[in-house]
This record gives C-alpha cells, structure tokens and sequence, in this order.
C-alpha cells in the first residue's frame, strides 16, 4: 500500500500570500496536487499536512475525500510536517508500505509521474526512488518503511534530500524536467502564467 503525504503547512514567506490558495487553470495549487494523488492509480491514501494559514486554505479543500492534519510545529521547519505526517498516515493505514512525499508549489506533477515512483519502485528492491530535475534529485520521493524511522528524525528545516543524499546507494530516479518549475515569487507565478 502507498500513501501520499502532500506538504501544505508553510507560511509562503517569499511569496507573500497562500501560495496552496493560488489558482492556476481553474484550480488552487492545492487542489491541483489533492487531483493529481487521488486520481493516480497507485495510491491508498492521501493526507495534507496544513500549518500557516490553515483557516483560509482549509475550506477549498475540506470537500475533497483527503485526510487533512494541522501541524502546530510548522514554523519550525519542514521537518515537522514530515514527521507529523508519517505518523498520521501509520495510524490512519497500519499497512502503508510506502509514502510519496509531494508539495503543492510543483504544478506539473501528475498521476502519471507518480505511477512511475511505485512501478520504478516495483522493478527493484531500492528503498527510495525521486525524481531527477535540474541536476538533482528531490520530491516528488517514494520511501519505502524502512525509511519511515528516519524521516521521523529529520529536524528543523531539513526535508526529503536529507535521506536522498545519505543513502545514494539505495536511490533510483526517474526523470521530471518540469520539476525545476515551482512557486516560490510572484514573478515565479507569472511565468507559470505566461507559459
């Protein structure tokens, strides 16, 4: 079983506002990635991990057939949503196997890039298989559960490519160009715009 953990507790210090509220093609970037998980074959269970912002950014998507869980740590780093959010899938579905770690500000993520993490994941016995952007490997990432202890020990700001850069030898890639695009500035978000 595979479970999606979407990370939507930041603040969007750089951007200002709710990014997770921006609309982009009829849709928040939220909503977009909430779509994305749950029309992807390869999924048990998606959960959003909300913090800064909750109370706007809560009501666009509480209709959705998602579980969603406040981090009241958020400010103090990613970490804590991953923790927080590893912990509640375990609880919600004891036999989740694996988790996609994904975030809301990569719009071009889609059912079929994380179908390729579970299939490249079935081929082969590595523990951790991300995505390959830009000369480097980030989110979306699968981990199988034997990662699942180490991504509850992750602190502070640290994220998924902590894992991915610790253990080389147990990660496979698959490619996702459009992975270098993501929200961070409202210039980022024209852009996306002006595609």
């Amino acid at each position: 079983m595979t479970g999606i953990i979407i990370l939507a507790a930041g603040s969007s210090s750089r951007f200002g506002s709710p990014k997770q509220n921006l609309v982009y093609q009829g849709k928040t970037l939220l909503q977009r990635a909430i779509q994305t998980a749950i029309t992807s074959a390869c999924c048990d269970c998606v959960l959003v991990v909300l913090g800064a912002n909750e109370g706007e950014i809560r009501p666009s998507i509480s209709d959705q057939q998602i579980h969603i869980t406040y981090n009241p740590h958020w400010s103090e780093g990613m970490s804590t949503s991953i923790r927080q959010g590893i912990s509640e899938i375990q609880r919600l579905e004891p036999l989740v196997t694996s988790v996609i770690l994904m975030l809301c500000d990569q719009p071009f993520v889609d059912p079929f890039l994380l179908y390729q993490l579970t299939e490249r994941r079935a081929e082969n016995d590595h523990g951790i298989v991300a995505c390959e952007y830009k000369n480097t490997l980030g989110v979306p990432a699968l981990f199988g559960q034997s990662y699942f202890g180490h991504l509850k020990e992750l602190q502070g700001q640290e994220g998924a490519k902590k894992l991915i850069g610790l253990y080389p030898d147990d990660v496979v890639s698959v490619p996702f160009a459009l992975g270098a695009i993501d929200i961070d500035t409202i210039e980022d978000f024209e852009k996306l715009n002006n595609r």
